[in-house]
C-alpha cells in the first residue's frame, strides 16, 4: 500500500530533497547571496544538485534559532528532520535513528560513534556554539566509511576568519523552566575570538553551560536516567582552537583541536513512577551511588587541502579521536554485575566505562578528465584504526575486552554531465576491508539470585542463585571484506527542477561489545561467531525537487533491506542484547517551502511516513513478518512551520506531530493470544503527542536579543522512547521536558 501511496504523491507533487533547510530556514548569509555551499560530507566538490542523494543543510541562522529552543545540535535536526527520531532528551542517543536505522555523527568528517561498543553518546561530542553549519546525507551509503547506515549528521565547525585583524562573537543565555524554580535555571556562555594576518589565521574559544533539573508541564521533576546519562542536574564545558596558513592561493594547512566534557551533578535520584496510573518517574535530591555518569571527548585533525593541484580538488586529513563515556551504576536490578567471589549476591555495586581511541586518515582527489570536462572522476583512501573497550571501574573488571577494529578502504566516484547538464549519471565503489582483533577473554559470573516461593507452590519455580556468564571465549581476528556500489540519475531538465533515482550501500558492523559481554556458553570462538559479522544496509530511493521563485519544495520515497541487520532486544534486567535478523524499511519524506506575498514571511510543512518489519521467527525463514518497535524505528511525523525576518527583527513558530503508532506482527499475534504476557507489544503502542515551539530576536546596535519557549503550551507527555520501550520499568517512564524559556544576547565584533 505504501508503494502505491508513494507513487501517487510522488506523482502528483513532483518535488525532491532540496540541499537547503528542509524546515525552509536560512542557510547562511553566503547561501543567501547565492553562492554554491559544498556539502563536504559528500567527498565532492559538485553542487548538491549534481547528486542522486537527499542532502539537507541546517545553516548557522536556523541552527542559533533551534539551539536557543532545545539546547542541542542533536535536538535541532530531530526538530528539523521529519524522518528523524524524537530525541529522549537523555546524554544517551540509544534507539533514535534517522530513517530507521541509526545515523552516523561525524564533526568535519571525523566519525564520533565507537564502531566496537556503541555508547550512544555520539551526539554529544562538541557545542553547537562551534557548528557552523550541519550537512544531512539521508540514507545508507559509506560516503564516509562505516556507520551510515541511516544517514551522516556531519557538523562542520567555525570557519577561518575572512577579514584582516581581530574579530569574534559572545553569547550568554539563561534558562528557566516554566514556574522559574531555582533548582530548573540554568546558564550558557561562550566566546570566540579569531585573529587574521596575512596567511596566517588563529581561531580559540571556550563555552561553559550549567543545566538545571528538568520539569514536566505539571511542575514535577523529570526522572533521571542515573546508568545511561543525563543532560540535566549537569555542567558542560568546550575548548575549541584552530590554526591556519596559507601556504598558497589555492593550499591551506589547517590544525583543529576540541575538547568537550559533560559531567552529571550528581544531586538528584530517581523516583519510580507508575505506569498504570500514567504517573512519571521522577526525581527528588539524594546522592546515587558511585560516579555521576558523564562524556568526555577529546580530538585533533590536521588537514591540507589544495583546489588546484594538478587542475584538481585536493583533500587530505589525519585526525585522532578519543572519547571516555561513563556510565552510572546501581546493585539491583543489573544483575550482570554480581559476583559471588567478590560480593554476596544482589550487593555488589559498579559501573562501566566505555573508553576508545581512534586514528585516521582520509585522502581524496577530484578533477575533470582533461578534454573531457563533462566527466568528473574522484579518487581516495580511507583508513581507520579504532581501540574500544568497556570496563567496570568499582571493581578494575573488563566487562567488553579490548577491541581493535582497522579499516582500510579505497573508493572511486564518476560524475557525467550529459545534454549540457539536463542528465547526469553518477556513481561509484568502495572496497571496505576489514580486520578486527579480540584477545581471549572471560565473561563476567553474572549471576543473580532468584528468590522461592513460600510453600505451597502451585507450580515448580526454578529459584535460588543462578549463572548465565563466567565463560572462557577464544579471542580471535575475523576479517570482512565487500565491495559497496552506488549509483544514480538526475535529471535536471529546467534549473531548480529535477528528478533523480539512486542505489547505495552503507556499511557498519553491529554492537560487537553487546555481543561479545553477552556470550553464555562454552566453546565460542571469536574467528567463527556468525553474530558479528557486518551489517550491509542498501537504499534505493526516488525523488523530484522544485526549487523555483517562491516554491521550495521536496519529495522522496525510499526502500532499504539488510539481510542481517541489528535489532535491540530488551531483557529483564533492562539491559539490550543485540539480535541479527533481516529487516526491511521503506518510507516518504515530503516537504514544502513556500516564501508568502507578505515581505519576509515563509511557511513551510513536512511530513514522513516510515513503516520498518523484520523477521521475527524463532528459527529466522528470511522474510520479515512483525513491525520494528519504537526502539528501531520512528513514529510517523508532520511538521509545521511559519518564520518571519525583517530589518532587525526575526520571528519562527514551529509545530511538531507526532502520530500514533500501533506495532503489529507475529510477535503482536502471540501476545494477543496471551493475555498474561509480561511484555506485551499493546503496552508498546504509541498514543501520539504535538509540541510547539517558539523563537524571537531582535537586533539591537549592541548585539541581538532572543527569546524562546520550548513546549509552549505546556503540554504533559511521554515521550516516544519511554512510551515504546521497556513497559514493565517503572524507573524509564519520563516525561518530555514542559515550557521552558530561554533568553539570551550574542554579540559580533
Amino acid at each position: 500500500m505504501i508503494r502505491k501511496i508513494a507513487a501517487a504523491a510522488l506523482l502528483s507533487t513532483a518535488l525532491s530533497s532540496p540541499a537547503f533547510a528542509q524546515d525552509g530556514a536560512p542557510v547562511d548569509e553566503d547561501s543567501a547571496a547565492g553562492e554554491t555551499i559544498v556539502v563536504t560530507a559528500a567527498r565532492t566538490i559538485l553542487p548538491p544538485n549534481a547528486l542522486p542523494l537527499t542532502i539537507d543543510i541546517i545553516g548557522k541562522d536556523a541552527l542559533n534559532q533551534q539551539l536557543a529552543i532545545s539546547g542541542s545540535v542533536t535536538d535541532a535536526v530531530a526538530n528539523l528532520t521529519t524522518s528523524f527520531s524524537p530525541t529522549r532528551q537523555k546524554l544517551s542517543g540509544s534507539g533514535e535513528s534517522l530513517r530507521g536505522r541509526s545515523p552516523l555523527y561525524a564533526i568535519n568528517g571525523i566519525p564520533q560513534s565507537t564502531p566496537m561498543r556503541d555508547g550512544s553518546r555520539d551526539g554529544f561530542t562538541i557545542d553547537g556554539f562551534f557548528v557552523d553549519r550541519v550537512e544531512l546525507i539521508f540514507g545508507s551509503n559509506a560516503l564516509q566509511g562505516i556507520g551510515g547506515t541511516g544517514g551522516i549528521v556531519n557538523q562542520v565547525t567555525v570557519g577561518a576568519p575572512k577579514d584582516e585583524g581581530l574579530s569574534g562573537r559572545f553569547l550568554l543565555q539563561g534558562t528557566a523552566d516554566n514556574d522559574f524554580s531555582k533548582a530548573g535555571m540554568g546558564g550558557k556562555a561562550g566566546g570566540l575570538v579569531q585573529y587574521k594576518a596575512g596567511r596566517f589565521d588563529a581561531t580559540v574559544g571556550a563555552t561553559y553551560e550549567i543545566r538545571g533539573v528538568f520539569s514536566d508541564a505539571r511542575g514535577r521533576p523529570i526522572g533521571l536516567n542515573l546508568t545511561q546519562g543525563e543532560t540535566q542536574d549537569s555542567k558542560a564545558t568546550n575548548f575549541f582552537a584552530r590554526l591556519g596558513y596559507e601556504l598558497s592561493p589555492s593550499a591551506r594547512l589547517d590544525l583543529i583541536a576540541s575538547r568537550f566534557e559533560l559531567k552529571g551533578d550528581g544531586d538528584y535520584v530517581a523516583i519510580p513512577g507508575n505506569r498504570a496510573l500514567g504517573l512519571p518517574t521522577s526525581a527528588v535530591r539524594g546522592t546515587p551511588p558511585g560516579v555521576p555518569a558523564a562524556n568526555r571527548t577529546e580530538s585533533v585533525a590536521l588537514s591540507l587541502t589544495d583546489t588546484d593541484l594538478w587542475g584538481g580538488n585536493f583533500v587530505s586529513q589525519i585526525f585522532f579521536n578519543r572519547s571516555r563515556d561513563t556510565f552510572g551504576g546501581e546493585i539491583a536490578p543489573i544483575a550482570t554485575f554480581q559476583d559471588p567471589a567478590i560480593a554476596p549476591v544482589n550487593s555488589l555495586f559498579d559501573q562501566s566505562q566505555n573508553r576508545s581511541r581512534k586514528l585516521g586518515a582520509k585522502f581524496s582527489y577530484e578533477r575533470a578528465v582533461p578534454g573531457f570536462e563533462d566527466l568528473t572522476l574522484t579518487i581516495g583512501f580511507d583508513a581507520l584504526v579504532d581501540k574500544t573497550e568497556q570496563a567496570l571501574i568499582a571493581t578494575n573488571r573488563v566487562w567488553v575486552p579490548p577491541s581493535d577494529f582497522q579499516s582500510l578502504a579505497p573508493f572511486g566516484q564518476a560524475n557525467l554531465a550529459l545534454f549540457d547538464g539536463v542528465v547526469r549519471i553518477a556513481g561509484g565503489v568502495r572496497w571496505e576491508n576489514v580486520k578486527i582483533k579480540i584477545d581471549d577473554f572471560h565473561t563476567l559470573a553474572s549471576t543473580t539470585f532468584v528468590a522461592c516461593p513460600a510453600p505451597p507452590a502451585t507450580q515448580p519455580v526454578p529459584c535460588g542463585l543462578a549463572s548465565y556468564g563466567g565463560v572462557d571465549v577464544a579471542g580471535g581476528k575475523p576479517k570482512f571484506e565487500d565491495l559497496l556500489i552506488n549509483g544514480g540519475v538526475i535529471v535536471e531538465p529546467w534549473a531548480g527542477i529535477r528528478a533523480y533515482a539512486s542505489y547505495a550501500e552503507g556499511f557498519t558492523v553491529p554492537d560487537i561489545g553487546r555481543i561479545t559481554r553477552g556470550v553464555n556458553r562454552t566453546g565460542v570462538d571469536i574467528d567463527n561467531f556468525l553474530d558479528i559479522s557486518p551489517v550491509v544496509s542498501n537504499n534505493r530511493e526516488i525523488g523530484f525537487e522544485v526549487k523555483r521563485g517562491p516554491l521550495d519544495a521536496s519529495a522522496a520515497y525510499f526502500w532499504s533491506s539488510s539481510d542481517k541487520g541489528q535489532l535491540l532486544i530488551t531483557r529483564p534486567d533492562r539491559i539490550f542484547d543485540v539480535q541479527r535478523l533481516r529487516v526491511e524499511i521503506q518510507g516518504l519524506e515530503v516537504n514544502l517551502g513556500v516564501q508568502t506575498p507578505i515581505d519576509g514571511l515563509k511557511l513551510n510543512i513536512g511530513y514522513a511516513h516510515l513503516i520498518g518489519r523484520f523477521d521475527s521467527d524463532a528459527v529466522p525463514d528470511g522474510k520479515v513478518d512483525s513491525d520494528l518497535d519504537g526502539v528501531n524505528i520512528s513514529p510517523d511525523r508532520l511538521n509545521l512551520a511559519a518564520s518571519y525576518s525583517s530589518g532587525p527583527f526575526s520571528a519562527r513558530v514551529q509545530t511538531q506531530v507526532y502520530m500514533k503508532r500501533r506495532f503489529d506482527g507475529k510477535a503482536r499475534a502471540a501476545d494477543d493470544a496471551n493475555p498474561n504476557h509480561p511484555l506485551k507489544l499493546a503496552d508498546n503502542d504509541f498514543g501520539g503527542y504535538t509540541l510547539t515551539d517558539a523563537y524571537v530576536r531582535y537586533q539591537t546596535g549592541f548585539g541581538g536579543i532572543s527569546l524562546s519557549a520550548q513546549n509552549l503550551f505546556n503540554k504533559q507527555y511521554i515521550d516516544y522512547s519511554s512510551d515504546t520501550r521497556l513497559p514493565s520499568d517503572q524507573l524509564s517512564y519520563f516525561a518530555g521536558r514542559g515550557r521552558t524559556f530561554t533568553l539570551g544576547w550574542d554579540y559580533r565584533f
